[in-house]
């Protein structure tokens, strides 16, 4: 029986024994499930300790890395067997005895997401993680589904495409969900052990991906795609005897050059129209403010960019979260990374480093007209995917037209903005107007009485010409001084999904 047939078979399986995120959580109940989300394995180990209930034999052997007995995997595997699961590379068996124990080689997990095409539900193979080995990783450790690939996931735009390319793909999380709207899809990645691992998760999941091995973008060099996604490999490494790198975080190149090749390069594969988006970080250097270094990766590239930082750390944040990510735990192991790290960013006068989405175009024609770096820290409605495709055809939309077609449109305000008012006691009028935005980035906007009156006033029967006209009459102003006060303030909330054209 060949590896295609005993992933079937495997598949199968999984399907009867209701291994899925519900079904777990179903098998653990609310507390244990909650602290396996936190990373916290005991609970979880203690609810499915004697289980013979499939889910929970599979839940403990192939996630939390418990030892079961072969006959319990025999029966939550009733067609793949004990032998089929170590052929395919899956676990390793003491003996072929009955009550000979079975330990899990990979991850196996259920997983469930939530994206702008829909609800996702898959399996996803992966190296076993510190959760398990309670150790380092391996250099050459494959990730499982984490934070950054989920926030990925729900960030990217979901519009139906014919071509889409997975830079750094991993185990394919990316590329998994890409298949479900797009006509072709390659996923590439440096690491061949998590090319296998991807092919094995394509196979599980019934998906075709065009696997590619090589750096970054090489591997299609003189193709072009119609949405380009990346988690790429972007932690700042210090480059140094002593310092492990992980294939799938480091890139090997110095600081933060990684993701300036990802946008210096996505002109080249993106198609006319075509959109690229990348997590990544970037350095805030001593006396450069962290726009100008970003905005120098764009510049010359023909592309339009929203660049979004969502996080900043300093540098000794950045160097304990790095070095806890690798397994490295407290001693002189640690003290000795802490130290390679800060000598790094002392370097090159690194002050702090941000994080977050880069979301580029390449222009169906003509020159770029959106150059947009922004920090927007705080809670998201995810998934975002929808909202971000909303704000670029908002972009579009307003690009289109000068002051005098935007005073002839009628708006509306979208639906999940609310208007909060605070009072001083005793006085009837609002000391505070907050247009507070319920999704995408829940933006909030302190507006003037002026502006909350225009947005009170935009419900699709007048023009924003004649209810800025209508507060000119109230406020005893010119017209002409109203319209250059407000006007680029309704730009804004337009771009930024507040307003919509009615």
């Amino acid at each position: 029986m060949n590896a295609a047939q005993l992933i079937e078979r495997l598949r199968a399986d999984l399907e009867a024994a209701g291994y899925t995120v519900d079904g777990v959580t179903s098998v653990l109940g609310p507390v244990a499930s909650a602290a396996l989300g936190r990373e916290q394995v005991v609970p979880a180990l203690r609810a499915t300790d004697g289980s013979a209930d499939p889910a929970a034999v599979l839940l403990r052997c192939l996630v939390l890395g418990g030892a079961v007995p072969r006959r319990a995997l025999d029966v939550a595997l009733p067609s793949l067997g004990t032998d089929g699961a170590v052929i395919l590379g899956l676990v390793a068996a003491s003996g072929a005895g009955d009550g000979d124990e079975v330990r899990a080689l990979v991850e196996l997990r259920p997983y469930a997401a939530e994206d702008a095409a829909g609800r996702a539900d898959w399996w996803v193979v992966s190296d076993l993680g510190e959760l398990t080995t309670r150790g380092p990783l391996r250099t050459d450790h494959v990730l499982g589904v984490g934070g950054a690939s989920t926030m990925l996931a729900q960030c990217t735009i979901r519009t139906p495409v014919g071509r889409v390319l997975d830079v750094g793909t991993g185990c394919g999380v990316q590329a998994l969900h890409a298949a479900r709207h797009a006509g072709h899809v390659t996923a590439t990645d440096v690491s061949e052990r998590a090319l296998d691992l991807a092919a094995v998760n394509a196979a599980l999941n019934r998906v075709v991906l065009d696997l590619r091995h090589g750096s970054l973008l090489e591997p299609v060099a003189g193709e072009r795609y119609d949405l380009v996604v990346s988690n790429p490999p972007f932690v700042i490494t210090p480059r140094r005897e002593g310092v492990p790198l992980y294939e799938y975080r480091d890139s090997g190149l110095a600081g933060d050059s990684v993701v300036e090749r990802l946008v210096r390069g996505a002109a080249d594969v993106l198609a006319p129209g075509g959109v690229a988006q990348f997590l990544g970080n970037w350095e805030h250097r001593s006396g450069e403010d962290w726009r100008e270094r970003v905005g120098a990766w764009l510049d010359g590239t023909g592309l339009d960019a929203w660049v979004v930082q969502r996080e900043v750390q300093d540098p000794a944040e950045y160097a304990e979260l790095w070095i806890r990510d690798g397994g490295e735990g407290r001693g002189p192991g640690f003290d000795a990374l802490y130290g390679a790290w800060l000598d790094d960013f002392a370097a090159r006068g690194v002050e702090a480093v941000g994080l977050g989405l880069l979301t580029l175009r390449r222009p169906v024609s003509g020159a770029p007209t959106l150059r947009r770096l922004e920090e927007v820290g705080g809670p998201v409605r995810q998934p975002l995917g929808e909202h971000l495709a909303a704000a670029l055809a908002a972009h579009d939309w307003l690009a289109a037209r000068d002051d005098d077609a935007l005073a002839q449109v009628r708006l509306r305000v979208a639906p999940d903005v609310t208007d909060e008012r605070h009072h001083v006691p005793g006085q009837p009028d609002p000391s505070v107007v907050l247009l507070r935005q319920g999704g995408g980035f829940g933006r909030v906007v302190r507006a003037s009485s002026e502006l909350a009156g225009l947005v009170g006033a935009c419900d699709g029967d007048l023009t924003v010409g004649q209810v800025l006209a209508g507060l000119a009459v109230l406020t005893d102003r010119e017209v002409a001084e109203v319209r250059a006060a407000l006007l680029p303030v309704v730009r804004e909330l337009v771009a930024d999904g507040l307003l919509l054209p009615g």
